[in-house]
């Protein structure tokens, strides 16, 4: 019984942790917008416009509930919680600190990829249930893209997971430190165990590694259906693409998705390639920065500062460079990224046999 109450509590926090980093990301989003395009952003509902997100939030969650007369109402319905709830079931195997993890599984990656493909699932019953050819066509653009940039994303993941030769997300991140129990080699020639730091990060054990992570961010960008890659929700073709049809708590739900996938696939690439919770001071002598800045609250803490630096930079991005066209999107897929990808997954494995054993 003790451990249902647990699971219930554990589920709660990173619910409540989601609705509040969203709250938060929305506000930095906009104020983000605005200095890029040389306007103040939010500055009349509060402070600052502290409380312009909150407001927000308030008036979806006031909003009635429509289901137009044509939309298969199950799919309609539920849609919204399949959207959400695939991205929600990621975060239960993502590390926070040193064994400081929801659910520990030797098989973390692979539930993770498991369960966020099935939001594709989501968004087609979402484009579909709405009965609406906007909503279909955005819906099918998303599949299409969703399912094209998985192949870079699994791909990148497989060619880290060559050189870790673990799925467990908790100790990718501890081969990445101080704490690891096996030796650490900076670019496969200078054993840095003992220093740590960032010389440690799985990007600087073989140099294709950082090649690799770039895959991985541009990838998970297209995942994320985020500018540049916001072609399923090209406002001046499909007004919202999938979501066109919805208002009030489900729409709040699809956005709730859309910034959790966000930070979910940012921590995801903080944990896979740059340490995770590890801290990026290295040991320098008698200046042990790196044992000094190890601990769980240390981890958090520095989980918390690469995962939001990394979502800052996604933001950048968006209000940066201009939506691509669709020819354009899959020529970056499939001609470039994935034929990229494969190569690196191939000195992985010769980088294993020929220089880590």
């Amino acid at each position: 019984m003790s451990d249902i109450i647990l699971h219930i509590i554990v589920a709660v926090v990173l619910f409540g942790f989601i609705a509040m980093f969203a709250l938060f990301a929305v506000y930095a989003e906009r104020k983000i917008a605005g200095f890029v395009q040389d306007r103040l952003g939010p500055m009349e509902t509060g402070k600052y416009g502290l409380l312009q997100t909150i407001a927000d939030i308030l008036k979806l969650l006031q909003k009635e509930l429509i289901n137009p007369s044509a939309t298969d109402k199950i799919l309609f319905i539920v849609a919204p919680v399949i959207i959400f709830g695939a991205v929600f079931l990621g975060y239960t195997v993502l590390p926070w600190g040193p064994d400081f993890i929801p659910a520990s599984t030797y098989t973390g990656l692979y539930f993770i990829m498991a369960v966020v493909s099935i939001d594709a699932i989501g968004i087609l019953m979402a484009g579909w249930g709405s009965n609406n050819k906007y909503s279909l066509l955005g819906s099918i653009r998303a599949i299409a893209q969703m399912v094209s940039y998985e192949i870079p994303v699994g791909l990148s993941l497989i060619a880290a997971v060559m050189i870790t030769q673990t799925l467990n997300l908790n100790e990718i991140a501890l081969q990445q430190g101080i704490l690891s129990a096996t030796p650490i080699k900076f670019l496969g020639v200078w054993e840095v165990t003992d220093i740590g730091g960032i010389l440690a990060w799985n990007i600087f054990q073989a140099p294709h590694l950082l090649v690799v992570y770039i895959i991985f961010f541009v990838a998970t960008l297209a995942e994320c259906n985020r500018a540049p890659f916001d072609i399923p929700e090209a406002e001046s073709e499909l007004i919202g693409g999938f979501h066109t049809e919805y208002g009030g708590i489900r729409f709040a739900f699809i956005f709730l998705a859309e910034y959790a996938m966000m930070f979910l696939v940012a921590m995801l690439g903080a944990v896979i390639f740059i340490g995770g919770w590890n801290t990026p001071l290295p040991n320098i002598g008698v200046l042990r920065l790196a044992d000094w800045t190890t601990g769980i609250a240390w981890g958090i803490f520095w989980t918390l500062a690469k995962t939001l630096t990394l979502v800052g930079i996604q933001m950048w991005i968006r209000w940066t460079l201009p939506r691509f066209r669709a020819d354009q999107l899959m020529s970056l897929c499939w001609k470039i990224m994935i034929p990229i990808a494969f190569a690196c997954l191939a000195i992985s494995g010769l980088w294993r046999i020929l220089v880590m054993n």
